[in-house]
């Protein structure tokens, strides 16, 4: 009898594992395409890739769309990205000849000239074919004031974990035995000619539950990584950890920052071997140091010395005084409702502010007082208006700077900005992508679901027949505070005005929606929607749809909407829950299991953004909107179309695939791309962009029509 109940019991208890099992299997029976590499995964994603490009190739308009896509990002009259170091402007240039970019130099007098002449410095496609690497530039950590030596970091197919070489720029060749350091999403940075601040893999522990470095080390020229000196080593918890030296005439400052959560950090000044903590609201960024004090920009109130800085504004502090002893700290700009900081940069001659004016670019310059005198100056450098500014560089010797200018209907400009001179020159201009003088600009407002006023950005043919029947594409992102600006290639990426030719010149509206979640009005605009708020950037998202309905714009059959990462979660979150607002839906990179999105990549870093699946208060409200636990069948969802990368390693492709599958076996319409490289920009080259724009644009036209 006992070995009959013990047998019944074990029959019972493996029963109900199974069943578990078998009802966890079926909550999520795509679980295998989080597989990145998984041979299953590859399959289903190039049965997918092949048929997306027949549908959409076969399209009348791919060809002409493929075409103008590739003229425009490889055009010769694109303004440079350029970056001064020393007496040199340093620029990666990518075109048909060289689709993974000449690293190139010139002066700034030669910048000047109407055709400057460029001298290679780092071939990298030439390096990709000896190598047999897929390389991606990643940038260059330069080792001031000589500016000779960089730590080149290469991407294998672009994504965020990068191998960094030692490179000689005058040799122009990288560095025999000199500092290395293998692929990982390491942070480093010089502390002199001989000695690193390195935040990397440093092996079993030694990185977060985000996969970012937890521990930042001193490492000496000529002795192995394995003997470099523990400078911090942060909580597991923690998101990341980094040191650096901020340099400056009256004297350097070491600094070492552990991020806490994605907005929060605790700074310490390295002072005799020694951390000692700075006294800083959590969310306040050092960024960067003028004449030897410390440059602070505020992301919320700060009570202290009996003042209180309010939130968003730029100070200037000793690092005495953030250490509890003697020493001032003075506010240089305080925003306004409707003014306020988008970025700033220290030179030696002031400060330069790019500052948003109801979304619309400004740049200030603040000067200090002259010796003992208290107060800084502030100077407006005049731009036209209804524009997005970018400062791109400085000098560190002067404080001259290039400033890049540009509109929805303006190219991008490069202008010289020479410290003490509120009029810029202009140094370099893009040629039209497109007939902009067709099309005009408006910015209208409209109201949320709890009242707020929401701004957005239509770009439409002059004269436009309200007649609700326009194709209409509407972007937006919502989060982490990152603002959308007016820019020439109509999203944040840089795409040298392709949205003209492709959507503007053949027919099309196009709108940009400054919902909540960015950086548009300042921190309270971001922090808003945070968490269980989230939900608010969606009612601001539908409330603009609505509204380009009521102005007649456009109507619900011809408006498709794109996203990108946190816009992806966007569009796809908005499309379950107003299906009847959209006639198509382009997901890029999209963020969309929000119950596991903590587990995948660097998905922990953002539960500061969104909340902690873990908890079962914070998913009950995950759970309202994770698109891909509420997509059912039935029903009549718009036709979508899903874009990823293999090698995105900060937002798992997982998130794509799996709602891409879910959404087909649930009967739902769907196109799926992937690229085999590209990392969370998607691209490497120009023309696997040109053939995402082309795809994009033709499912749009499609089903706008």
């Amino acid at each position: 009898m006992n070995k009959f109940l013990r047998a019944w019991r074990w029959i019972g208890w493996a029963g109900c594992c199974g069943w578990l099992v078998a009802g966890a299997a079926e909550a999520d029976r795509w679980l295998w395409l989080e597989e990145i590499d998984g041979p299953k995964a590859l399959d289903w994603v190039k049965a997918h890739n092949e048929a997306t490009e027949r549908t959409l190739t076969a399209t009348p308009d791919y060809a002409a769309l493929y075409r103008d896509a590739l003229a425009v990002l490889d055009a010769a009259s694109r303004v440079p990205d350029v970056v001064q170091r020393g007496g040199y402007l340093y620029n990666l240039w990518q075109d048909r000849d060289h689709p993974r970019g000449l690293y190139r130099r010139t002066t700034p007098a030669e910048f000047r000239r109407a055709e400057p002449k460029w001298e290679t410095v780092l071939d990298v496609d030439a390096l990709a074919k000896t190598e047999g690497r897929p390389w991606a530039f990643g940038g260059a950590v330069w080792l001031p004031p000589e500016n000779r030596r960089c730590l080149i970091r290469l991407a294998p197919g672009g994504g965020d974990a990068v191998e960094v070489r030692e490179f000689d720029a005058e040799q122009k060749a990288f560095v025999a035995d000199g500092f290395f350091l293998p692929t990982a999403k390491s942070r480093v940075a010089w502390r002199d000619a001989d000695t690193l601040y390195v935040a990397t893999d440093f092996g079993a522990g030694s990185l977060t539950k985000s996969g970012y470095p937890r521990s930042v080390k001193r490492w000496t020229r000529g002795t192995p990584l394995a003997a470099a000196v523990v400078v911090h080593t942060g909580a597991a918890g923690s998101v990341s950890t980094e040191a650096r030296r901020v340099r400056a005439k009256e004297g350097d400052l070491d600094l070492v920052s552990e991020g806490l959560t994605f907005w929060t950090q605790q700074h310490y000044q390295i002072l005799e071997g020694t951390l000692r903590p700075l006294a800083l609201p959590p969310t306040a960024r050092i960024v960067g140091g003028f004449r030897g004090r410390l440059v602070l920009w505020l992301k919320e109130d700060w009570r202290t010395g009996g003042v209180l800085y309010p939130s968003g504004a730029v100070l200037v502090a000793d690092a005495a005084a953030l250490r509890g002893e003697a020493g001032r700290i003075e506010q240089v700009v305080e925003p306004t409702a409707h003014s306020v900081v988008k970025g700033v940069q220290p030179t030696p001659a002031g400060i330069l502010v790019a500052a948003l004016d109801d979304v619309r670019g400004r740049l200030l310059r603040f000067t200090p007082g002259a010796a003992g005198a208290a107060g800084w100056t502030r100077t407006t450098v005049a731009f036209p208006d209804h524009g997005a500014i970018d400062i791109k560089t400085t000098d560190d010797e002067s404080g001259d700077a290039v400033v890049e200018f540009q509109s929805f209907l303006t190219p991008p400009s490069l202008y010289a900005v020479t410290a003490g001179s509120d009029e810029p020159v202009l140094l370099k201009s893009q040629a039209p992508a497109f007939d902009g003088g067709r099309f005009e600009v408006a910015q209208y407002w409209t109201a949320s679901a709890d009242g707020t006023r929401v701004p957005y950005f239509v770009v439409m043919p002059k004269g436009l027949k309200r007649d609700g029947t326009a194709p209409t594409w509407m972007f937006s992102y919502g989060g982490f505070e990152n603002a959308l600006t007016p820019s020439y290639s109509g999203s944040y990426e840089k795409l040298s005005g392709a949205y003209g030719k492709l959507w503007l010149e053949r027919g099309g509206v196009f709108v940009l929606a400054n919902i909540r979640g960015g950086g548009e009005f300042g921190p309270a605009w971001h922090t808003a929607v945070l968490k269980e708020n989230h939900y608010k950037c969606f009612e601001d998202f539908e409330a603009v749809a609505r509204d380009l309905a009521a102005r007649k714009i456009t109507s619900a059959a011809h408006l498709g909407i794109e996203g990108r990462s946190n816009g992806g979660l966007l569009v796809a979150a908005t499309m379950l829950r107003q299906p009847g607002l959209y006639g198509a839906v382009v997901c890029g990179n999209p963020l969309v299991d929000m119950r596991r999105y903590h587990k995948l990549l660097a998905g922990a870093s953002w539960v500061a953004e969104y909340g902690d699946p873990d908890v079962p208060e914070q998913w009950a409200f995950l759970e309202r909107y994770s698109p891909y636990q509420r997509v059912q069948a039935g029903g009549k969802l718009p036709p979508v179309m899903f874009y990823t990368s293999t090698r995105d390693d900060r937002v798992h492709p997982g998130h794509a695939r799996k709602m891409a599958a879910k959404m087909e076996s649930l009967g739902h319409a769907v196109e799926y791309y992937e690229n085999t490289e590209g990392g969370h920009h998607g691209s490497v080259t120009n023309e696997q962009l040109a053939t995402r724009l082309a795809r994009t644009y033709a499912f749009l036209w499609a089903k706008l029509r």
